[in-house]
């Protein structure tokens, strides 16, 4: 039986071994630092009950679950952590009926808003008619030329950048926002390219630095073409490792 309600990964990257897959489900809070081994997820939500595997991960902020039909499904790790607790069914339902209420009466006041609209609104007879007066064409603004595409590597390369600042985006799947680290100077070492501005989750890994706006750091990672939300910075770092401090 086919669920309807799946978000199937365009791609992702799936989990080689059992180790990757603990450090994985570490950072992201599913498993306690001291777990040795994984454990039985499940799905809560669109009326289901379903036991699923994580088996992979578009970014950091987005996990890849496995239903035993074999559809996958996309879900914020977040998310699928509030589903583990035992209260989440209960607290799911409550939650609904209120946003059913909250819809009703919305719907309510829209109608009377309209109504009260109508009701103001004078006839278009009644309008008085005047001649439309032309507006002198306006010179049309230059077109700024736009920079070349930045050609990214497919693997992992070698980087370095500074912390410009720390910021929160929101998260439509969970109750909080996600912390992010954006860059600035940013550069690939090998080959050599300059990348500008990008950004990065902050993941469990990375606060154990204690970074400060300012501080340099070099690393491996992936980098890949993708916006900041309601941020003009249009690069991602993924999954950086071999952190270091420039001192």
């Amino acid at each position: 039986m086919e669920h309807s309600f799946t978000i199937e990964p365009a791609s992702y990257y799936a989990f080689d071994t059992e180790s990757d897959l603990l450090d994985k489900c570490k950072e992201w809070g599913l498993l306690s630092e001291k777990a040795a081994k994984t454990k039985s997820f499940y799905y809560k939500g669109n009326g289901k009950h379903l036991a699923c595997s994580i088996v992979g991960y578009v970014d950091d902020m987005t996990a890849v679950i496995e239903f035993d039909n074999q559809q996958r499904h996309c879900i914020h790790p977040s998310y699928l952590k509030e589903m583990q607790a035992a209260s989440y069914s209960q607290k799911l339902v409550t939650s609904t009926d209120v946003e059913q209420e909250g819809a009703s009466d919305t719907a309510d006041g829209e109608t009377t808003a309209k109504a009260q609209s109508a009701k103001d609104k004078p006839s278009a007879e009644a309008a008085p008619k005047s001649k439309p007066v032309k507006e002198p064409a306006q010179p049309k603004a230059p077109k700024t030329p736009r920079a070349p595409k930045l050609e990214l590597p497919e693997g992992k390369v070698s980087m370095i950048a500074t912390v410009k600042e720390f910021a929160t985006v929101p998260n439509h799947f969970a109750d909080t926002d996600d912390e992010v680290i954006i860059y600035e100077a940013v550069s690939i070492t090998d080959p050599e390219t300059e990348v500008g501005t990008a950004w990065s989750s902050h993941s469990n890994t990375m606060k154990k630095l204690e970074l400060e706006v300012g501080d340099t750091i070099t690393f491996d990672a992936k980098i890949v073409a993708k916006k900041l939300t309601k941020h003009p910075v249009p690069y991602k770092i993924n999954n950086p490792a071999k952190i270091n401090k420039v001192k």
